[in-house]
């Protein structure tokens, strides 16, 4: 009897999700090709800014590290300007 509920609760989170995901679609449709351009080079700078402070993370020779803080910065700094 349980895994009947548990079953079910999983059906409900993948539907909740298709609906999420329509929604966004649908959202998304009705921005202008700049704003959706605009988005999407801001997701872009989010994942290389998550990128550069894993390696930033990583990073043991100084040169490096600092290479890697004046990308962190020059990525801040577009994202700033296009959020």
């Amino acid at each position: 009897m349980a895994r009947g509920w548990e079953s079910k609760a999983v059906e409900d989170q993948q539907q909740e999700a298709e609906e999420r995901a329509r929604r966004k679609l649908a959202a998304e449709s009705e921005l202008s090709p700049e704003e959706r351009a605009r988005r999407e080079r801001l997701d872009s700078l989010h994942l290389s800014r998550a990128r550069i402070l894993t390696q930033l993370e990583q990073a043991t020779r100084p040169a490096h590290r600092e290479m890697l803080q004046r990308t962190l910065r020059a990525l801040e700094k577009e994202i700033d300007e296009l959020g």
